[in-house]
């Protein structure tokens, strides 16, 4: 895929939420390729030093030799790191634990918050660029938020997991007021739902208290399913095309579109 120069009408998502296990990575890895399966072009940058989308993607991490640490540190020109897929209109900005180095050298540089954006300017030529965030509230974190248009929350229904949004909305808050504008909080996701248990509705109950206009309308259900198939290198639509969670992804990926278009995306 080609991708090319000026950012054009690219929207560019982060998903984020710095306690780890909600379903981020897997979010993140398959709203891509239902994007790419409707004839977006989508670029997926795994910015996340454990390289869970990465490997998802059936790439092994360790054959890397230039990535998304290089293309932050300004090491290496991006399209240097884009990789295919194997999917049509599908690359994605692999990653590896270099990454882990990023965390601790970028306090020292100047525009430490821009160092991705700032990359990302140079090759946008994509519909959509989904950015999977590390689990935390650092650098790596707010470079996405920085340079993102929305973010997506992905939240897994249990009571633990409503803990840190809160901290999570101030950030967004503060990234707002400080260094981005017009980013948007696109939609909380709420993930690994199993509707027969109350625990999982009262979640679902308290997060549309908090975020009344935010929450999607999809709840992406528990599956075995969507832990084994990034063991095959497959999204979850290869693995199990007719599956619960492909046709809750594929609705949720229809949802956040509409709601970029209502919110006045670009």
């Amino acid at each position: 895929m080609k991708h090319s120069n000026g950012i054009g009408s690219t929207q560019v998502i982060a998903l984020a939420n710095q306690k780890g296990g909600v379903g981020k990575t897997t979010t993140a890895v398959n709203l891509a390729g239902e994007l790419a399966l409707r004839g977006k072009r989508v670029l997926l940058v795994d910015c996340d030093p454990q390289g869970n989308a990465t490997t998802s993607l059936g790439i092994t991490k360790r054959d890397l030799t230039v990535t998304t640490y290089d293309v932050i540190m300004g090491h290496a020109a991006p399209a240097a790191a884009i990789r295919a897929t194997g999917r049509e209109r599908f690359d994605i900005l692999a990653t590896n634990e270099d990454l882990t180095g990023a965390m601790v050298e970028l306090t020292s540089l100047e525009r430490r918050e821009w160092r991705l954006s700032d990359a990302l300017a140079v090759i946008r030529g994509d519909d959509y660029i989904l950015i999977d965030c590390p689990p935390s509230l650092g650098l790596l974190t707010l470079n996405p938020l920085r340079g993102g248009h929305g973010v997506v929350i992905p939240l897994q229904c249990e009571y633990l997991a409503l803990e840190g949004l809160a901290q999570l909305k101030g950030t967004i808050d503060r990234v707002r007021e400080h260094l981005n504008p017009q980013l948007m909080i696109i939609g909380v996701v709420m993930t690994m739902y199993d509707g027969r248990t109350n625990l999982a509705q009262q979640v679902v109950e308290e997060v549309r208290r908090y975020f009344p206009q935010r929450i999607f309308d999809t709840l992406i259900p528990r599956s075995v399913r969507v832990g084994e198939a990034p063991s095959y290198g497959q999204l979850i639509s290869e693995y199990d095309p007719v599956g619960r969670v492909t046709q809750a992804y594929r609705i949720l990926t229809d949802e956040m579109i509409t709601r970029i278009g209502q919110q006045g995306g670009r």
